[in-house]
């Protein structure tokens, strides 16, 4: 009879067992749907290193917006006070895709074309752009992606070229 009774022990284990994995699997693939761009037949180590890699970028793209909403709430003239300054300019990374959003007042003399030559020299595509004129601010959308996806395009340094330039031209 004892023998009986471990055969139905390990029997009950194999079943957790199996039930341990389906759940695990499940949420392996839950993590792999969550990830923007999964490896095709990625092995678990790297799958949870993208998974890793993606939460530490996000987390990173919250820090500079936080800071950039307590720039741009910190100075009226930023967020198109009276002050001679009233263009905004915000260049976000989206990955494969750089946004650029400028804000800008309709009495503003900054041509849109000298915009898109600096996206142009720094190696960027325009893939869309839109616009709106709301009042009296027109708000442009321009979606750029790298001309050469192995080059990419440094976000840091078309954002301080597009103030430059906005500045210049403000001014």
């Amino acid at each position: 009879m004892p023998r009986h009774g471990s055969n139905l022990t390990q029997v009950d284990r194999n079943a957790v067992e199996r039930e341990r994995r389906m759940y695990m699997k499940d949420l392996f693939s839950r993590l792999a749907f969550l990830i923007p761009t999964p490896p095709s037949k990625a092995s678990l180590p790297e799958l949870l290193d993208q998974a890793i890699t993606h939460v530490k970028q996000s987390k990173e793209r919250v820090e500079m917006l936080k800071q950039r909403k307590q720039r741009v709430e910190g100075n009226p003239d930023m967020t198109g006070g009276t002050g001679s300054r009233s263009s905004v300019i915000a260049v976000c990374d989206l990955g494969s895709i750089l946004q650029v959003c400028l804000t800008s007042g309709l009495n503003k003399k900054f041509m849109l074309y000298q915009v898109i030559d600096v996206l142009v020299e720094e190696a960027a595509q325009v893939v869309a752009l839109s616009y709106s004129i709301v009042g009296d601010k027109i708000f442009y959308t321009i979606y750029v992606q790298a001309v050469c996806s192995r080059i990419g395009i440094e976000t840091s340094r078309v954002q301080e070229r597009l103030t430059e330039l906005i500045f210049q031209t403000t001014c």
